[in-house]
């Protein structure tokens, strides 16, 4: 599922409104990446989104 482990962030839902202001359901997907990261000197696989990896709250094995 798309939600990162280190900030929680996952999926948000809202309204698609098209030209003619017809309203349907949209869901928007975090974009999470699946990282193997050093922490407490072990390396475990996590899922990250793209965000905490750019600002380096999580180390890469």
């Amino acid at each position: 599922m798309a939600k990162c482990e280190i900030c929680s962030k996952d999926v948000h839902f809202g309204i698609k409104v098209s030209h003619s202001h017809r309203r349907s359901n949209k869901m928007w997907k975090s974009n999470v990446r699946k990282v193997r990261v050093n922490q407490n000197g072990a390396v475990k696989t996590m899922n990250v989104c793209t965000r905490c990896l750019r600002s380096n709250l999580v180390a890469r094995a």
